[in-house]
């Protein structure tokens, strides 16, 4: 009896369970109602009384081992089985979709490259503006149409009122406030216009305004710089025309518009058969504009332009509704997906 209990341990360590069949198996043979161990305890009848205790007691140990070898094997397969991947490392993966900057972020970093390599640095300044920034300082009167909550957001900062700013000229009036002439700047960023959202119009919008300051400074540069503009965004075959117009901040001022590339300037429905689009307003800075940051108007000149992104972009990748800017509509957006 001790010899069969001997060998049958030194059987069952040398056993080796790779799957829950085999284990089974095992559990059956060894552990079973009618297995090894059950009938061991039966044989015990037949054993000597002189002998039972100590049969007994190696039969137990039998027994204890079985189970915690049948225990271990256990929860190493079921951890194996919890670690085990459920992907086939051997088959061929999946090619992920290339992503692409926002049509207007391409649009504006082009703008900016533009004029950097003509001299322009960039300048930013809050969203959130008094109204000196905003209105006063950019020649605004009291009773300007601008200033009407039709057109302006306003909020309240504790007791002063405040505005969403309308334009990004009030990063310039805090550029000419801080630094001396020459000054040569643009001031790219978002504003925001109390306008009703349709195709052509939206409540936010981003701009590119630019500004330069020094000293005789013309109107000829004026229209040298944003011919020279044009042409390096358009192509070196686009022309300019400058309309006269109005703005607070500048006089004189015009209005801006490029030949259209669509048509060669022949007519089509996106120039409305005219041969030219507007792109920008401009103009020669303003005196009391200059003299309200602290700048010497008798001393230095300059001028200033701003145009919509929004616009650029729209001439340049003929998109027929500004609210496919805002919309997140993966189908737009993948039509500037980088081709590499």
């Amino acid at each position: 009896m001790k010899e069969k209990i001997d060998h049958l341990l030194s059987e069952i360590k040398a056993k080796i369970i790779s799957n829950k069949q085999e284990l089974e198996a095992f559990r059956i043979q060894y552990l079973g109602s009618k297995g090894t161990i059950k009938e061991l305890f039966n044989d015990l009848k037949s054993v000597p009384n002189e002998n039972k205790r100590e049969v007994g007691q190696l039969l137990n140990n039998f027994r204890i081992q079985t189970e915690d070898l049948f225990n271990s094997w256990k929860e190493k397969l079921e951890e194996s089985s919890e670690n085990k991947s459920t992907i086939d490392t051997s088959r061929p993966g999946n090619s992920e979709g290339i992503g692409s900057r926002h049509p207007l972020s391409l649009v504006r970093s082009e703008i900016i490259e533009i004029f950097a390599r003509i001299g322009y640095t960039v300048s930013e300044g809050p969203e959130i503006e008094d109204d000196w920034h905003n209105f006063s300082a950019l020649n605004f009167p009291p009773e300007h149409p601008a200033r009407d909550m039709q057109d302006t957001f306003f909020i309240e900062k504790g007791e002063k009122e405040m505005a969403l700013r309308t334009h990004t000229s009030s990063v310039q009036v805090r550029v000419m406030e801080n630094s001396t002439p020459p000054i040569r700047t643009i001031s790219p960023g978002r504003v925001y216009r109390n306008e009703a959202i349709s195709a052509r119009a939206h409540c936010f919008f981003h701009q590119v305004e630019g500004l330069y300051i020094d000293k005789n400074v013309s109107f000829a540069d004026l229209k040298q710089t944003l011919l020279y503009f044009a042409q390096e965004l358009f192509g070196e075959k686009a022309q300019i025309r400058l309309r006269p117009s109005y703005f607070p901040f500048t006089e004189p001022s015009a209005e801006v518009d490029v030949s259209c590339t669509i048509c060669n300037s022949k007519g089509c429905n996106v120039c409305k058969y005219t041969g030219w689009l507007e792109i920008l307003g401009c103009g020669m800075v303003d005196p009391s504009v200059l003299e309200a940051s602290g700048i010497d108007s008798k001393t230095y000149t300059g001028f200033a332009f701003g145009m919509g992104v929004e616009r650029i972009t729209q001439l340049k990748y003929k998109v027929n509704d500004l609210r496919l800017y805002s919309e997140n509509d993966v189908r737009f957006l993948k039509q500037f997906t980088s081709g590499i």
